[in-house]
C-alpha cells in the first residue's frame, strides 16, 4: 500500500498554500492617440496606431471619396 494522509486537511489550510497562484491582470496603457485602454507593446484596436504612428487602416475610420 502507497503513502495515505492521515487526516483531511482543510479547504482554507489548500486555498492559503494557493494564495500566490492567482492570475496578474495584463499590463494596459492608454493610447496617445484616441486615449483608449489598450495592452502594452500592442497597436491599438480602435485607431490602428503604434509608437504614435499609423500601422494599421481601420475600416471605421476610412474616409469615403465618391
Amino acid at each position: 500500500m502507497g503513502a495515505l494522509p492521515k487526516r483531511k486537511y482543510a479547504k482554507a489550510r489548500q486555498g492559503k498554500r494557493r494564495s500566490h497562484l492567482g492570475l496578474a491582470l495584463p499590463p494596459l496603457n492608454y493610447c496617445p492617440q484616441c486615449h483608449t485602454i489598450k495592452l502594452s507593446h500592442h497597436v491599438c484596436p480602435t485607431c490602428g496606431s503604434y509608437a504614435s504612428r499609423q500601422v494599421v487602416e481601420i475600416e471605421g475610420s476610412k474616409k469615403k471619396t465618391s
